[in-house]
């Protein structure tokens, strides 16, 4: 029987081989999982033409997925290095790349990266039309928009945001409502742009059909970009942000109806207390499909440290029903990350999405936690070490600082509470000479 798309598939019933690994890496029952993703509440973005990737599902009761950003630019053209960036993400556990090139040999990069990674990688066609068409954007015709979509999804990218929920009316809504920090997003920002030239509806919001056919002929996976994601805590959940997202949840029905997969994006910055309601109002206006979280950065006072606002507010979000968390790196608002940034924001995503997994129940989400506690419980450093989510650190440290004795560190010494107990539950006297 043939198929188009992963959700075609599975709506006759096709366990397909990405649909199988799916379903063995997370523990889950194949038929479970082809009826999630026949009703459009699991996502497995997986291009014809990206013959090395490692399929990963993004949805209702699987593991939150990671996504690390990176891609060339006008101030850094440097390919190796990007290449390299992806190498080091793909090897910490890093589920999904997102290209976000926008200047210079944009497509050479995009089969560079796409052939070698084993990574599902998105993009933002949007963010690629200026360098891609060198024409100025009040210039750039409705079909030029279109085309890129089509080569990015030729040249084997698994998912594109494409920022289709900011139309005339939204446009509007921001006007006469006003914002402190108007839009933040690069791509929905230059659609606004577009849109003000040109005096047009947004092309992907009035050509969706058109873009439904590019995304099922290759089998891309359409992320529903928030164009109107608010940029400071003053922003959120504002009427724009709103109005896009029951947009959104239109276009999502639009998709679905044609067998396209769908993932919807969201905040941003937003403060604590409104994460959970955010995610509630996602998932039902959007009717369960996937959601794929910037942050959301809990406080707009950290630069330098965004990492950490991203990851409170990302746990407190992918445990509230969030499915993918993005990154944020050190380097937000400041700079493009360099290595170091980029690990620092791998790990602090990486922290909120197992910690979200434990809140939510994941299968085999505690055991790790379980083991490294045992390890703890018996001064096993080398255990501790290779249980961590980030080896590296926690060698450095214990290397930086020797005890007097092997079964302590140099905070407790001889009266670390652990090698008391253990010594006391085994009938020994413990010394503290």
């Amino acid at each position: 029987m043939e198929y188009k798309t992963q959700m075609e598939a599975a709506r006759k019933g096709i366990l397909t081989e990405q649909i199988k690994k799916v379903a063995e890496k997370e523990g889950m029952d194949p038929q479970k999982l082809l009826v999630l993703v026949a009703e459009g509440r699991v996502a497995i973005p997986a291009n014809k033409n990206h013959p090395g990737l490692e399929p990963e599902g993004v949805g209702e009761g699987l593991r939150t997925k990671i996504n690390v950003n990176l891609g060339i630019s006008r101030d850094c053209r440097d390919f190796e290095f990007e290449i390299e960036k992806a190498r080091k993400a793909i090897e910490m556990g890093a589920e999904a790349i997102m290209d976000l090139s926008s200047y210079g040999k944009t497509r050479e990069f995009r089969r560079k990266l796409v052939g070698m990674s084993k990574a599902m990688i998105g993009t933002v066609p949007m963010y690629d039309v200026i360098g891609h068409l060198d024409k100025d954007l009040g210039q750039i015709s409705v079909q030029e928009l279109l085309d890129v979509v089509r080569v990015h999804a030729e040249d084997g990218v698994d998912f594109m945001t494409i920022h289709a929920g900011i139309n005339r009316k939204t446009a509007e809504r921001l006007k006469n409502n006003g914002r402190l920090t108007n839009i933040v997003s690069r791509g929905g920002s230059l659609i606004y742009a577009w849109m003000e030239l040109t005096g047009n509806e947004n092309p992907f919001y009035e050509y969706f059909d058109d873009l439904l056919e590019v995304c099922r002929e290759y089998d891309v996976t359409i992320s529903l970009g928030d164009a109107c994601r608010p940029g400071s805590i003053h922003d959120a959940t504002d009427a724009c942000q709103i109005e896009e997202l029951i947009t959104l949840g239109e276009l999502t029905k639009r998709a679905w109806a044609k067998d396209v997969q769908v993932m919807i994006e969201g905040p941003g910055h937003m403060a604590i207390n409104e994460i959970q309601a955010n995610m509630v109002l996602q998932k039902r206006l959007c009717h369960n499909a996937p959601f794929y979280v910037l942050g959301p950065l809990v406080t707009d006072i950290a630069p330098g440290y965004d990492h950490i606002t991203s990851a409170i507010g990302g746990a407190i979000a992918a445990a509230s029903g969030a499915d993918f968390l993005c990154y944020v790196t050190p380097a937000e608002h400041l700079r493009l990350p360099d290595l170091e940034d980029m690990k620092e924001g791998i790990v602090a995503v990486k922290i909120a999405a197992h910690a979200a997994d434990i809140a939510k129940g994941i299968k085999g989400a505690r055991e790790q936690d379980y083991q490294m506690s045992l390890a703890r419980k018996n001064l096993d450093w080398e255990g501790m070490f290779k249980l961590a989510i980030d080896e590296e650190k926690p060698r450095k440290y214990r290397k930086s600082s020797i005890p007097e004795i092997e079964d302590s560190c140099t905070m407790c010494g001889k009266m670390c509470a652990v090698r008391t107990m253990n010594k006391i539950m085994c009938g020994e006297r413990p010394t503290f000479e």
